[in-house]
């Protein structure tokens, strides 16, 4: 392990150096390319470091248990060794966790899409109540969420929602959300008080830079259409909103948001090269999830994840038998529990499968 960080160590120094050059300043994607892979090795070099430098004061405690004859600075000695050696093991098990390679898109920008399943306008209501989870826990991460369209329930919610987020590791959290959610609770249009059953789906999708997923203008149908949501007069008189074909693949994504034409392209490009990134990358998902038991990360939009029981303000997650009694915390955005445990059970695979 010593050695691998060593020469990852070197390999961030290196990184260092080339990003200083000037050809490499000039090449936008090379560049951008380089500083990811800085920015994500700094964090085990510095754990590296750390590691290192306890290490370094392990061995001077021995050395002086070995010559000091004060008893009363040999215990104080004692005791700091104790310390040192009990940060040493939660740092190499911290190390270890490090080294085992991350997802390339985890680092990315996501595209969160929710729709209503079965249970009619509750499912809906529930897409709805979903959305506002994200949303506060988006919040809570400093991130920024941006509703790239939406079509709202008859009676609350909506029946589709789907937006942007920005942020650092935005898609490495929020991609364990993906699958079926299921509510059980009283609708608020249910006169005997009986408990119903609803679900909405959740796909998060990483939103990859135009140098992951190249788009070609040929490829792509473009149309323009006046926009049917709210904001104003304009939407009556202005061809606003942005209808893209992607003639190769045939995936079509619509943009109305946004006020200007422009606008809804850019977002709308952003929402094409994640569906097109995501059609890459589910084939090694799919090996992925063929080979580890809980599939917390593969994207599966089929497979019931999660159930939100209000009767008994209660949690599970079927993926990792994992429940909590805290429905209103998790309601109102409280995931990193839940996420969390999703990460462990993950990184618990992959260090089981071998992975080094």
């Amino acid at each position: 392990m010593l050695e691998k960080l060593r020469l990852i160590r070197e390999r961030w120094e290196d990184i260092g150096k080339q990003m200083t050059d000037p050809e490499v300043v000039a090449d936008v994607a090379r560049f951008s390319r380089l500083s990811k892979e800085y920015r994500e090795l700094e964090k085990m070099v510095q754990a590296y470091d750390q590691y290192q430098n306890i290490l370094s004061n392990i061995t001077s405690s021995k050395k002086l248990l070995e010559t000091e004859k004060d008893e009363e600075f040999r215990q104080l000695i004692k005791s700091e060794l104790d310390k040192l050696v009990a940060q040493k093991e939660h740092l190499e098990e911290h190390l270890r966790l490090l080294l085992i390679p991350k997802d390339p898109e985890d680092d990315n920008n996501a595209i969160l899409e929710i729709r209503a399943g079965t249970g009619g306008d509750e499912a809906s209501i529930f897409a709805g109540d979903l959305f506002r989870m994200y949303a506060r826990y988006i919040d809570s991460k400093g991130w920024t969420l941006h509703v790239v369209s939406e079509s709202p329930g008859t009676k609350g919610g909506f029946k589709e929602i789907i937006a942007e987020v920005t942020g650092e590791g935005a898609y490495g959290l929020l991609k364990y959300e993906s699958g079926v959610h299921r509510v059980q609770r009283v609708p608020e249009t249910e006169a005997q008080g009986r408990v119903h059953t609803s679900a909405a789906s959740v796909a998060v999708l990483p939103e990859p830079d135009e140098v992951q997923v190249q788009i070609h203008e040929r490829d792509i149908k473009r149309d323009t259409f006046r926009s049917s949501g709210a904001g104003g007069q304009h939407v009556n008189k202005t061809e606003s909103a942005v209808r893209l074909t992607h003639i190769p693949t045939g995936i079509v994504v619509e943009c109305q948001q946004e006020r200007s034409q422009h606008k809804n392209y850019e977002l709308a490009m952003k929402w094409l090269r994640s569906r097109i990134y995501e059609m890459k990358v589910k084939q090694h998902q799919e090996e992925i999830a063929r080979q580890r038991k809980t599939m917390v990360s593969t994207g599966d939009r089929s497979a019931k994840i999660r159930t939100y029981n209000f009767p008994q303000s209660r949690v599970t997650d079927h993926r990792i038998g994992l429940t909590l009694y805290n429905l209103p915390a998790i309601m109102d955005g409280d995931l990193d529990k839940l996420i969390a445990a999703l990460q462990m059970a993950e990184n618990a695979e992959k260090l089981k499968a071998g992975v080094k």
